[in-house]
């Protein structure tokens, strides 16, 4: 049995009118505000594992243990995404409790080619935490030295 892997006039048509369809569809989307992921998630995978499904050689279809295979393949790498989720959430967390106890504290800040001293009078949360020496705005990793109270 030989199988023919080359598409036709009428398949490249059709797969060209698809691909386009999607490209203004995401330019439409990008428009709108939304932002385009470039991941896949649980849905794609369904949606090749059901395409390969349906797509299989019906002389040589896919094995339970292979089929069972990349289920649990699926399942772990949406385990894996989660934790590394959860870990970045922590990570964030654990940079801004450090920010909030730099308050009242004098630091001693490398800034570029110089140093400065002063005394953390704020400090900002998030991905990013900032320190407010003398009314300015620092980076946690600015922070040459700690003293204490």
């Amino acid at each position: 049995m030989d199988i023919n892997t080359t598409l036709s006039a009428t398949e490249k048509l059709s797969v060209d009118t698809t691909v386009n369809s999607f490209n203004k569809k995401l330019d439409a989307e990008l428009r709108e505000g939304r932002v385009a992921s470039h991941e896949l998630g649980k849905d794609d995978f369904l949606k090749i594992l059901i395409a390969q499904m349906a797509n299989q050689d019906p002389t040589n279809p896919l094995e339970n243990t292979e089929f069972i295979a990349q289920m649990a393949q699926f399942s772990s790498l949406e385990q894996m995404t989660n934790m590394s989720q959860n870990f970045e959430k922590l990570s964030v967390m654990m940079h801004s409790s450090e920010a909030a106890t730099m308050l009242g504290r004098t630091v001693e800040l490398d800034v570029g080619d110089t140093t400065t001293n002063g005394v953390v009078e704020a400090v900002s949360r998030g991905q990013n935490p900032q320190v407010q020496v003398g009314g300015m705005f620092y980076d946690m990793n600015k922070i040459k030295t700690v003293y204490g109270y």
